[in-house]
């Protein structure tokens, strides 16, 4: 556990909590969907652990158990807030998985501070390139009447709101696809989001034009995305997101909402420890590609080629870094 100053203003400086498994393992840094934390990948953090790799999670600022700033929360200061933990850590050669809100700080972050850090990234149901419909974004999944009802229900009644969120969050056409007790627990860390902070950063996913950050995300690339998603609909985001990223390899996984690894009829531990692999190695630097581009869905396959590909043991892993196995990607890191 550490306190991180991730970004410096005129008057005061802003510190982020961040959870590092530490070890010499490849660092893989996760970053927490809207309005949740980092605990929220609890579940993953030994999975991904025990698989070699050094774990980082952190809390957004305003968030979980991190700084509550008036300002900042822009994706251009969230991403300088990536970078601080970035270089805080004097962390290389790193995996970024963004989860929902947390892949626009993956894009932006490419932008603003490069890939010179990075050996890969994650974009896991996430909000790029553009959620908001507009005259020159057609396709954008969030309407303007959407976005108001969100701020003016979440400004009158956050309860009401974060029950309603999740419930919403978590189903597939009206099924819920996890437990209630799942429900409840991520219910649990909203409870710690400033409500000046959800209230900014509804607007920053919501409103953030990322199509110009995308082409800037040169190292290798995996988009996983249900295709049952309600909140940050597939065709919207995921989709476009992988066509805009020409090396990008995509993951749709069917019948599942944002979070379809937590549904317990899936056997998604080997998604969790694979997650990484799913993503080729780094372009060298006489500019070789990635693999083609490929859209995977179905049934996991009977077994991986790679040894540290199988399920390291019997227990269940859910949340946002599970679902690559079950859709039969294929373990290309080596």
């Amino acid at each position: 556990m550490a306190e991180v100053v991730a970004h410096s203003g005129i008057l005061t400086d802003t510190k982020v909590h961040v959870e590092d498994t530490g070890g010499p393992g490849r660092p893989v840094v996760l970053i927490h969907g809207w309005p949740l934390s980092g605990a929220s990948w609890s579940e993953q953090v030994p999975v991904l652990q025990q698989a070699g790799y050094r774990v980082v999670a952190y809390d957004r600022r305003g968030f979980g158990q991190s700084d509550q700033p008036w300002r900042g929360y822009d994706y251009d200061t969230l991403a300088d807030d990536l970078e601080g933990v970035l270089s805080e850590l004097d962390l290389h050669d790193v995996t970024l998985v963004g989860f929902s809100m947390g892949g626009g700080e993956v894009a932006r972050y490419a932008t603003k501070h490069g890939v010179g850090r990075l050996h890969s990234v994650v974009f896991a149901a996430a909000v790029p390139p553009y959620m908001l419909k507009t005259d020159d974004n057609p396709d954008g999944p969030l309407t303007k009447e959407a976005a108001a009802d969100m701020t003016k229900d979440l400004t009158e009644d956050e309860d009401a709101f974060y029950d309603g969120f999740t419930t919403d969050f978590f189903s597939v056409d009206g099924v819920l696809k996890v437990t209630e007790g799942q429900r409840q627990d991520a219910l649990a860390l909203t409870k710690q989001a400033d409500k000046k902070a959800a209230l900014a950063c509804m607007e920053s996913f919501g409103t953030t034009d990322f199509r110009d950050d995308l082409p800037n995300v040169t190292v290798p690339t995996l988009v996983i995305h249900g295709d049952g998603d309600g909140t940050v609909p597939f065709e919207g985001s995921g989709k476009r997101t992988h066509e805009a990223i020409t090396h990008s390899e995509l993951v749709v996984v069917p019948d599942a909402p944002p979070r379809p690894q937590r549904e317990p009829r899936r056997g998604v531990q080997p998604g969790a420890a694979r997650l990484p692999r799913q993503v080729a190695p780094r372009r060298s630097a006489g500019g070789a590609s990635s693999p083609p581009a490929r859209t995977l869905s179905g049934p996991a396959p009977s077994s991986a080629t790679h040894p540290r590909s199988r399920p390291p043991g019997p227990a269940t892993a859910r949340g946002p870094m599970a679902a690559a196995a079950q859709s039969g990607a294929p373990p290309v890191v080596r």
